[in-house]
């Protein structure tokens, strides 16, 4: 399969009455999103704003952030299985608003939600504080439940971002990116010198708002399969969840999974990289095992010599990132993990609730525990009153002036386990 991505670079973003991008700028009709959310009868209001690099602004709770694009050539389009047919995606050519998110918030839906912070300390850990946002604080309708108003607000979200990206169909990229992966036999002849990789994908999978989305399958259903990288990359996944916001991969990371954008780098140059094994992190301990035993059989089956596996969440899907590890490396593949730590607040404790001898190749995203004081800013978009019962947050941890302190996982993307962040670990 071979993608391209027409990137056009963003560098501002307004309010106007026509939807258009006219050189790096987006224009944005905000009456026209706001008919577009308000087609759903779970949400009774919406106020849309706009958030920029270096602003005194604090989001929260964040729930999702979406990267605008649309399809130009290619089989399928945007979101396949949710807002386009299901069809396979992950060829031709798909435009990106590329500098340019939608970000949903609203009242809480569940308690590990998130904060971006636009400017100061708290702007440094979380990648879109340097991103130009467009936000969407949904309001649900009465005495609705908690997974319906996830969902809507989830809808929202991808809607919009269909919206504006169908602004950027006939506007020629500032730079194109390509990126192939051929069918497996073809791939080993074609770089036969080199050591063959594949990804293993973890995605979160636990249910009562812990789902991603596959081609619009919760991936709870699913047994572990095959998926090329350029399909990852043009949109088949996407984020439903309320984990920690830490280590959540949002819709915005799954596009542009950094894991498989970093191996295609190194394809054809020192690896192979040949494809990527999705797998889920259900919580029952027979499901735990079904999904180990298929992912390292696949690895096995697909005669690779190294596989690189990210983790979502912490805690119970510690014990599927170690699943993984172990039953690859016992099948005489090199294994590295990514993952992150819950540590303490003084780093001290265990980093991970399972852990095993052949877990030796590991790459983390920092320690979700360890405290930081964010200041006070000017402009909160959504709702502050959550950030003592989000994750992360604790009964008194704001001031008067507003400065709010919090544990790192309260910070949409601080500790990734992607990579997608600036924090790892370094000796002393």
């Amino acid at each position: 399969m071979k993608l391209e991505l027409g990137n056009i670079e963003i560098t501002d973003i307004q309010f106007s009455n026509e939807s258009r991008v006219k050189g790096s700028t987006l224009y944005v009709n905000k009456k026209e999103i706001e008919n577009l959310i308000l087609e759903d009868e779970h949400i009774k209001e919406v106020k849309i704003d706009i958030a920029k690099p270096g602003e005194s602004t604090r989001i929260t709770p964040v729930k999702d952030v979406v990267e605008p694009r649309v399809k130009v050539s290619g089989d399928g389009g945007v979101f396949p299985g949710v807002i386009s047919k299901d069809e396979t995606v992950g060829t031709g050519r798909t435009n990106v608003l590329k500098g340019a998110a939608v970000v949903t918030t609203g009242k809480i839906v569940g308690f590990q939600e998130g904060i971006i912070d636009m400017s100061g300390k708290g702007a440094q850990y979380t990648p879109f504080s340097q991103t130009y946002n467009l936000v969407l604080s949904c309001e649900k309708a009465d005495d609705i439940k908690a997974h319906t108003y996830e969902r809507a607000v989830r809808m929202a979200g991808l809607k919009t971002a269909t919206y504006l990206g169908e602004l950027a169909r006939d506007i020629e990229p500032d730079n194109i990116e390509s990126y192939e992966t051929l069918p497996l036999m073809k791939s080993k002849e074609e770089f036969k010198g080199l050591p063959s990789v594949a990804y293993v994908q973890m995605l979160q999978s636990q249910g009562l708002l812990h789902d991603t989305y596959v081609y619009g399958v919760d991936a709870k259903q699913i047994i572990p399969t095959l998926i090329y990288p350029t399909e990852i990359m043009d949109g088949a996944i996407i984020s439903g969840n309320c984990v920690s916001a830490c280590d959540k991969n949002t819709t915005y990371h799954h596009q542009n999974n950094c894991v498989v954008h970093d191996l295609y780098k190194r394809h054809g140059k020192d690896i192979n990289f040949i494809g990527v094994i999705i797998t889920n992190e259900n919580v029952y301990l027979a499901d735990k095992e079904r999904a180990s035993n298929w992912t390292a059989k696949l690895a096995d089956f697909l005669g690779v010599d190294g596989v690189v596996v990210s983790q979502e969440g912490f805690g119970n899907p510690d014990t599927d990132l170690i699943m993984n590890c172990k039953k690859i490396e016992e099948k005489g593949i090199d294994t590295v993990i990514i993952t992150d730590e819950y540590a303490g607040r003084d780093g001290a404790s265990q980093s991970l609730a399972d852990a095993d001898e052949k877990a030796n190749a590991v790459i983390t995203g920092g320690n979700a525990n360890e405290l930081i004081t964010l200041p006070p800013m000017d402009k909160i978009i959504g709702h502050i009153d959550y950030v003592n019962k989000i994750a992360g947050g604790f009964e008194g941890n704001m001031t008067e002036d507003g400065s709010i302190t919090v544990e790192l996982q309260a910070i949409i993307g601080a500790t990734n386990e992607l990579g997608f962040n600036k924090l790892t670990a370094r000796e002393y």
